[in-house]
């Protein structure tokens, strides 16, 4: 296998995050490097762009869009939660995507996304060796919860977890104006990988976070979460909280106040966990509680992103072009890490059908003891990845966020 010359279609799917567009810049900023990619086509909504032949274009974009990719949070180009069947199951979609790939001389096929977008890119791959249509297909790694596989660590946690660690140091600091404070609970994304919201420790190292930590990776009892809470309290006359919103019972079942519903991944849809602990804490410990969601926050923070993780972001795009041009397909870029004093990587590859639907966790030898934390390890493992600043551009005292068509 070896260069083709066509054209590169790009797509983000999933959750956004606050770099998934600068790994589009890094895509762009390579890809204008060779001669053999003739244009940058970027799916519209994901996969359903390119089912609905709804496209942007790079060559319709002027350079300060492109620049600003690097600034912009959210999905510059629109993202998606849509499932593939396998081709052998049902391969409409697939005929609808070879006939656009022939029509648009699709050569190069990359997919920006976590764990259900590799499922995604993996069954495109199948199904275009199948038919044996040449296109080379690279998954490219984002998402904010750090649950992908085969990598050390993804695009979007660092800044995300930066996020989390200094909002928790201006909540604790703020709980600090009383004398008599209140139990704050600050529920943080996570459906069963406590990633971001073990990233809260990193912010004890100031003096001011949580107190205590659960995490969907340790079976939570109420019991427990009640003693700690009184033991914190007593001693502090306060006490602040960082909660995932997927903790579960010993069975299994989710702590939080779901609605039931699911998504097209078949994922139930959470939240509403840290308020129905906080009632707890107030109607069965008869202490003061409130409740503090941080919600979509956690993903669209672009005025404090990582310089790590947006540097990895374009990386992980550029090593994408990178790797189709050379023939390689079927395969997801990873990070890896070398070394941590000093910080240092290298990019490597993974096949895709090891990374769909299969979920990092937090190893139980980065959580303390008592299972209501985490300990030196874990902060080790977050401190470098939300290193360094990556100052946004601001106009009139708002933010420019990059606007294609």
């Amino acid at each position: 296998m070896g260069k083709l010359k066509g054209n590169i279609l790009y797509g983000q799917s999933g959750g956004p995050t606050s770099v998934i567009n600068a790994s589009a810049f890094g895509v762009i900023d390579e890809a204008q490097k060779h001669k053999d990619i003739e244009e940058v086509i970027f799916m519209k909504h994901g996969i359903k762009g390119a089912l609905n032949e709804d496209f942007f274009f790079l060559s319709h974009q002027d350079e300060t869009t492109i620049e600003l990719l690097k600034h912009t949070p959210g999905s510059a180009f629109g993202s998606v939660r849509y499932k593939l069947k396998d081709f052998r199951e049902d391969d409409s979609n697939y005929v609808r995507l070879l006939y656009i790939f022939k029509k648009y001389n699709i050569r190069y096929f990359l997919y920006n996304g976590g764990n259900d977008s590799m499922d995604t890119c993996s069954k495109i791959a199948d199904y275009m060796k199948h038919i044996d249509y040449d296109c080379w297909i690279m998954g490219i790694p984002k998402t904010i919860d750090n649950d992908l596989p085969n990598t050390d660590h993804t695009p979007g946690y660092g800044s995300a977890a930066k996020y989390i660690v200094n909002t928790m140091m201006e909540i604790s600091y703020d709980m600090l104006a009383y004398p008599n404070g209140k139990v704050t609970i600050v529920e943080i994304m996570g459906r069963h990988a406590g990633w971001l919201t073990a990233a809260s420790a990193v912010a004890n190292l100031s003096g001011f976070g949580p107190d205590l930590i659960y995490l969907p990776e340790v079976p939570f009892t109420i019991e427990k979460f009640k003693e700690d809470v009184k033991r914190v309290y007593h001693e502090k006359k306060q006490c602040l909280i960082a909660v995932s919103e997927g903790i579960q019972n010993d069975e299994g079942i989710f702590i939080s106040s779901s609605s039931g519903l699911k998504d097209a991944f078949g994922h139930f849809q959470l939240g509403g966990v840290s308020s129905k602990l906080s009632n707890i804490v107030s109607a069965d410990l008869g202490i003061p509680s409130r409740s503090v969601e941080l919600g979509s926050t956690q993903r669209a923070c672009s005025h404090l992103q990582s310089l790590t993780d947006v540097n990895e972001a374009i990386q992980v795009g550029r090593e994408a072009v990178k790797a189709v041009l050379s023939g390689m397909t079927d395969h997801m870029i990873t990070i890896n890490r070398v070394s941590n004093d000093p910080y240092k990587v290298e990019y490597g590859f993974h096949p895709l059908s090891d990374c769909a639907n299969t979920e990092k966790r937090i190893p139980l030898e980065m959580i303390n003891e008592d299972r209501n934390g985490v300990n030196q390890k874990l902060i080790d493992y977050v401190l470098p990845l939300i290193e360094g600043e990556n100052p946004p551009k601001f106009k009139n005292g708002f933010q420019q966020f990059a606007k294609v068509k």
